[in-house]
C-alpha cells in the first residue's frame, strides 16, 4: 500500500505537473485511438464487401430442380461453403426487370424466359480469398447441369490484394505511432522523476534500496498511463461524435469495440508503467555514477 500512498500524494503535491503528464500522455495516444478507430472502420467496410463474395453456377435449361436439391445438400457440406441458393428461371427474370430498370420493356416483351437457372454459393469467412474461391468453383463446375461458373475472379484477386495492403499498412502505420506514443510517455514521465531528484538522491543517501525508490514511480507510471488513456478514450469519442455529427451522409460509422477498448487502457498502463521503470533506473544509475 505504502507505493499506492506515496503514487497518490505526488499527484496531490503536484497537481499541475501530473495533469501536464497526463495530458500529454492522453493527446500521444489520442493519435492511436484516431488511427484505431479508422483502422476499425476500414476493416469492417472490407469484411461488407468480402461477404458479397459469391461463386455463381449458370445452369442448363432441362435440370430437375430435385437434382438441383441434391446437389444443394452437397455444396452445403462443403467446409468452405456458409450457403446456398438457388434461384430458378422465373425468379431471375422477375430479379431483372426489378433491378435493370432500363431494359424493363425488353423483358416484358419476352415470349420465352431467356435467363438461365442458378445456383448461388456464399463462402464463410476465412475461405474468401483467390485459391478458396476458385477450387470452390472447380468443384461447382464439375456437376454435369451446371453450364457456366462466374465469381468475377479480378475482382476477388483485387479484393484480397487490398486486404493485404490495408494489413499491411496499419501494422506500419500502427508501429510508427505506438513509438511516438512511448517516447512521448517516456518524456513525460521523465519529467516527474527529475522534479523528484532530490527526494531520490535523500532516499538514497538514506540507504533505501531500489526497488524501496523504485516502486512508488512505478505506480505513479501505471496510474498516470491509465488516467491518459482515459483521457484519449475520451477525445477520441468527441472526435468520432463530431464527425458523425457534421459528416451524417459520410456513411454509417462503428464506435471502436469493447475487447479493442480494454486493450488500449491496459496497453497505456502498461506503457506508463514500462516509461516510469526505464526513466527511474536511469536516474538511479546517474546518481550511482556519481
Amino acid at each position: 500500500m505504502r507505493p499506492l500512498r506515496e503514487a497518490l500524494a505526488s499527484f496531490h503535491r503536484a497537481p499541475l505537473l501530473g495533469a501536464l503528464s497526463i495530458g500529454t500522455i492522453g493527446l500521444s495516444l489520442l493519435i492511436m485511438g484516431l488511427f484505431a478507430l479508422s483502422a476499425h472502420n476500414i476493416g469492417s467496410a472490407i469484411s461488407d464487401i468480402e461477404r458479397r463474395v459469391e461463386v455463381v453456377g449458370y445452369l442448363v435449361d432441362d435440370v430437375g430442380e430435385d437434382r438441383v436439391a441434391i446437389a444443394r445438400e452437397e455444396m452445403l457440406s462443403y467446409p468452405e461453403v456458409e450457403d446456398v441458393r438457388y434461384v430458378s428461371k422465373t425468379e431471375a427474370l422477375v430479379n431483372a426487370r426489378r433491378d435493370l430498370v432500363e431494359f424493363s420493356d425488353v423483358y416484358q416483351g419476352l415470349d420465352i424466359n431467356p435467363l438461365p437457372a442458378s445456383i448461388h454459393l456464399r463462402l464463410k469467412p476465412g475461405f474468401r480469398d483467390p485459391d478458396a474461391v476458385q477450387e470452390v468453383a472447380h468443384r461447382l463446375s464439375g456437376y454435369d447441369f451446371v453450364e457456366e461458373v462466374r465469381f468475377g475472379e479480378a475482382w476477388v484477386e483485387q479484393l484480397f490484394s487490398l486486404r493485404k495492403m490495408a494489413g499491411v499498412a496499419a501494422a506500419v502505420l500502427g508501429g510508427a505511432f505506438a513509438i511516438v506514443a512511448v517516447l512521448l510517455i517516456g518524456s513525460s514521465v521523465r519529467m516527474t522523476i527529475l522534479a523528484r531528484a532530490e527526494e531520490i538522491a535523500v532516499m538514497q543517501t538514506l540507504g533505501a534500496t531500489e526497488g524501496y525508490i523504485q516502486r512508488p514511480f512505478l505506480v505513479e507510471g501505471f496510474i498516470t498511463g491509465l488516467l491518459g488513456g482515459l483521457v484519449a478514450l475520451g477525445l477520441t469519442r468527441a472526435g468520432f461524435w463530431l464527425f458523425t455529427r457534421q459528416f451524417a451522409g459520410f456513411g454509417r460509422l462503428s464506435w471502436l469495440p469493447d475487447v479493442w477498448i480494454i486493450i488500449g487502457l491496459v496497453a497505456a498502463s502498461i506503457l506508463g508503467l514500462l516509461a516510469a521503470s526505464f526513466s527511474v533506473r536511469r536516474e538511479l544509475g546517474k546518481a550511482y555514477a556519481i
